[in-house]
């Protein structure tokens, strides 16, 4: 099973999802690792409280660009709060160990559960959602400071 979620960070890292920029974007953030030099800038378009669109552009490690890739498939459709609420989800998978999770809410984002063996690469993974929640509270800038 490793093997297989190895194989599909692999891919999304070298074929993102959603890798482009949102020209019509409602909601814009750029989100910045300092400790790995990730950089994302993501951009997503609300339609009465549901993310109809979403972008995102930037360069990183294999586990931030496949996070973000990730990202964009698990929230476009769904309404803002289920969009906060997986990142709530996720923020806790990569920081609670042995946290009781909603893998029904996770879905594919489950295939990075095992990042948080590697504390170093956490803010890798998480980037992303940072940048996400950003957006969507109206801010500008995230980090994983």
């Amino acid at each position: 099973m490793t093997d297989l979620y190895q194989e599909i960070l692999l891919e999304h890292n070298r074929r993102p999802r959603n890798f482009r920029k949102l020209e019509d974007a409602t909601h814009h953030a750029d989100g910045f690792n300092p400790l790995c030099g990730d950089e994302i800038s993501l951009q997503l378009r609300l339609e009465e409280q549901t993310v109809g669109d979403v972008g995102f552009q930037g360069h990183g490690c294999a586990i931030s660009r496949a996070s973000a890739s990730l990202l964009t498939q698990a929230v476009k459709g769904a309404s803002a709060s289920d969009a906060i609420a997986m990142f709530d989800e996720f923020h806790r998978m990569m920081t609670e160990p042995n946290a009781e999770l909603n893998y029904d809410l996770l879905g594919d984002l489950e295939i990075l559960a095992g990042v948080i063996a590697y504390p170093t690469r956490i803010k890798c993974a998480i980037l992303a959602w940072h940048t996400l929640k950003a957006a969507m509270d109206g801010e500008d800038i995230a980090t994983t400071e």
